[in-house]
């Protein structure tokens, strides 16, 4: 019952069966209007993608220059900041970057370049707290304006001019509760870049909710790899057999917004079974659902003759993450405490709406070597109605050679990605093999990832 098979692919380029649209307009409890809108890939390109930027020094090169000092970025949630003097480090490639809450708002926020400007050491390597940011080579120290404030032996230096030695500053920018950094002297305005993002999560508001799980593993492939393979369900049927029963996979939304550059979406619906199946007894679906996901386990819910499977666990999962929050979530709609509703920021950053699966993803080089990378997986939590919540997480940091069920924090979702990871080292590892040199793309399953690399040639300079 768990293989998938082969399923014809209609001429309009959809799975058979029924549409993300479909189940919704069957759901107890309707979605919001954001989520039944649809908006179908443009033609793009069929053109393979050259498999050498997933492990040229080249492509590593061009992606530094054009994306990493280019782009925004995500760099920490502003939780991770609560009081004065707060900081983390974000590192990406050889650039690193000191993200530091500098005053009593909770945006009064400054990211420092990481470099002592006296011989260049690390001035920060962990986060932490700090008044002052000192050198620990020779005891240069800046406080947190970024001014430079001492200067061991100063009669040495009587060409330092304290107002020029000032921390060379990325700009900053806030949306949904993270926080943006770009290193570039003259960005695009984060207004302009972040595009439909706002207007699609009004619905969602990110800012209020919690870091309340934080995991970063090394992993062994390209960082587009890492990313490429959590924007689209096509995999699913294969790498994930076991959730056939309770993941429309085949039949999910792919959603590449026409004019948009950085932004784009996909909704996969749980609680239905896959198209790979046949005839799925709707008490199947629960039941394996309740097996497999921490989330939904407890009293075995019961199925009666024409119940919808989906309308059930939603009520409990309404109830459940109600209570764990301390809000009334009674009027959620089913599709927001059952369904994976992935956006995607260009370049890294793959937020989720919705309460059921509240996720957020960022990808990112391993310093600078373009064959293995950097993934997080961050749970974000609602907070409560007055707002409060408990203190950001910690990040746990995993090796390359640890699984990420070491992160009991993740609860079932550890099995799942370390399933993607076995296969994610076999692409990187298979991409050198090749002889054909290439990546075969399909139409609409994978255009999140076209459109991805459209925008990453735009970047690069390969295309307007």
């Amino acid at each position: 019952m768990e293989d998938a098979t082969e399923v014809a692919v209609t001429v309009a380029g959809r799975c058979p069966g029924p549409s993300v649209q479909d189940i919704y307009a069957a759901d107890a409890v309707p979605p919001p209007a954001v989520l039944r809108h649809e908006a179908p890939p443009r033609p793009m390109s069929d053109a393979d993608i050259g498999a050498e930027r997933y492990w040229s020094r080249d492509w590593h090169e061009r992606e530094v220059r054009g994306v990493w000092e280019r782009c925004w970025q995500m760099a920490c949630r502003i939780e991770q900041l609560p009081e004065v003097g707060d900081h983390v480090v974000y590192d990406i490639a050889h650039h690193s970057l000191i993200v530091v809450r500098t005053g009593p708002d909770p945006t009064d926020v400054a990211a420092y370049v990481n470099s002592c400007l006296h011989r260049g050491t690390l001035l920060r390597t962990e986060p932490g707290n700090a008044t002052r940011f000192r050198c620990p080579f020779h005891g240069f120290t800046w406080d947190l304006q970024g001014r430079l404030v001492a200067v061991p032996a100063e009669w040495d230096f009587p060409h330092v001019r304290p107002e020029e030695f000032c921390l060379p500053q990325a700009h900053v920018a806030f949306w949904g509760g993270f926080v943006f950094v770009n290193l570039a002297d003259d960005p695009e305005p984060f207004e302009d870049y972040v595009e439909i993002l706002p207007e699609h999560f009004a619905a969602f508001p990110l800012e209020d909710r919690y870091l309340a799980a934080h995991v970063a593993k090394v992993m062994p492939c390209n960082w587009k790899l890492a990313q490429e393979a959590f924007i689209e369900s096509y995999h699913i049927p294969v790498a994930h057999a076991q959730t056939a029963a309770y993941v429309g996979d085949l039949n999910t939304q792919y959603d590449v917004y026409p004019g948009v550059r950085h932004v784009n979406r996909m909704i996969t619906c749980e609680g239905v079974p896959s198209p790979s199946l046949r005839d799925v007894p709707p008490q199947e679906t629960v039941r394996r659902m309740q097996r497999d996901l921490p989330f939904h386990s407890g009293k075995p819910i019961e199925v009666g003759p024409g119940d919808n499977p989906r309308t059930l666990l939603a009520e409990r999962a309404r109830r459940k993450i109600g209570a764990a929050a301390g809000r009334d979530l009674s009027g959620a709609s089913d599709a927001e405490v059952l369904d994976a509703i992935e956006y995607f920021l260009f370049p890294n950053l793959v937020p989720w709406a919705g309460h059921g699966v509240p996720i957020a993803y960022r990808f990112r080089p391993n310093g600078d070597d373009p064959e293995t990378s950097i993934m997080e997986l961050m749970l974000l939590f609602a907070k409560a109605e007055d707002g409060s919540h408990p203190p950001a997480a910690s990040c746990t940091q995993l090796t390359v050679e640890q699984s990420w069920q070491e992160a009991p924090e993740l609860g079932g979702a550890g099995f799942i990605v370390d399933q993607d990871t076995d296969n994610l080292r076999r692409i990187q590892r298979g991409l050198r093999a090749s002889r054909k040199g290439a990546v075969t793309l399909a139409r609409y399953q994978e255009s999140r990832i076209r459109h991805f690399h459209e925008t990453l040639d735009h970047y690069v300079g390969l295309a307007d």
